[in-house]
């Protein structure tokens, strides 16, 4: 396309809109726009870059009557009708390659912080509290991990777990061939995972085939003790399943990054039982969405973007 005038929502690396610019866009960047202000200034723009606070539904899309592309930051697609928007001639595009890597280390950090009572002792030692049998650890190495979901973000994972002596087992049903740096990863289907598996890690993007995938059923299943770590989409896992798991203690721990609500203050009261119930667990560990949140994740999915777009749109 001919540059033309593009608006980016949300936080964004200087690097996306330096590019941008060069190549004569008009480039406006305004991150206190919401989806009732857009709805208002979309039909104005040739393109959008997005992050999550934006919903690219149909509506906004025919709203949108000059857009030639949307562009998400990062990975999930759930927050566009990516279908109705090709049908209408409208480029999709994101860049989840851009933080991959930086998922895969918190995720890495979060089981480390978890078997190892990481948070526990801490807190402990600045009490001047010294527990050491207390917060004996538990190892990494000999046990079967089981990742769902072999993508960008489920391969970055794997890698990480190369050498660290353990059994690696995947499921995913959409690929029927891993790349090369993970061969190492036994394919399997999921029910190997669930009989199998000492900790299932999750990296799964949000559909109708996997809201609420983990749930009462399925957590039954599992090996008594297992341990489950999502760090792809909070709607993945019943939370409510999940407390009732480990209170039996069937679930031996949990490490999340991702919640079915992840704005506290709109917390209906039941929520606020339901969450206050999972923070008091001293065998999960819970951080607020920012596995892929790095400095440099910011630059990589910004620059990533820019080049898909430079391509898709010829600009």
């Amino acid at each position: 396309m001919m540059p033309g005038k593009i608006l980016i929502t949300d936080k964004v690396h200087d690097a996306l809109i330096n590019s941008l610019t060069e190549k004569k866009c008009e480039v406006t960047y305004d991150t206190s726009v919401n989806n009732q202000a857009l709805e208002k200034i979309i039909h104005l723009y040739d393109g959008i870059i997005i992050n999550s606070k934006i919903i690219m539904d149909k509506s906004m899309i025919d709203k949108g009557s000059n857009l030639k592309f949307i562009g998400r930051l990062g990975s999930g697609l759930e927050i566009i009708d990516v279908a109705y928007a090709e049908s209408k001639g409208i480029k999709v595009y994101n860049s989840p390659e851009g933080n991959r890597n930086a998922v895969a280390e918190h995720e890495m950090g979060l089981l480390l912080a978890l078997m190892n009572n990481i948070l526990r002792a801490d807190a402990e030692v600045r009490q001047f509290s010294w527990n050491r049998e207390k917060n004996r650890g538990t190892e990494i190495k000999g046990k079967t991990i089981g990742i769902i979901g072999l993508g960008h973000t489920g391969c970055a994972f794997a890698e990480k777990l190369y050498n660290w002596g353990v059994r690696v087992i995947s499921y995913d049903k959409y690929k029927t061939e891993y790349p090369v740096t993970v061969a190492f990863v036994e394919k399997t289907d999921l029910r190997t995972i669930i009989n199998e598996a000492d900790i299932i890690s999750l990296h799964l993007p949000l559909t109708s085939e996997t809201n609420n995938m983990i749930n009462g059923s399925f957590l039954q299943q599992c090996k008594r003790g297992v341990i489950i770590s999502n760090t792809s989409r909070g709607q993945i896992v019943d939370t409510k399943a999940l407390i009732e798991h480990l209170h039996s203690g069937h679930v031996g721990g949990a490490c999340l990054d991702v919640f079915e609500n992840e704005k506290p203050e709109t917390f209906s009261e039941s929520e606020k039982e339901l969450y206050s119930s999972l923070y008091e667990f001293q065998n999960v560990v819970l951080t607020p969405h920012i596995a892929g949140w790095t400095h440099e994740s910011l630059e990589l999915i910004a620059s990533i973007l820019f080049e898909k777009i430079k391509i898709g749109q010829h600009i």
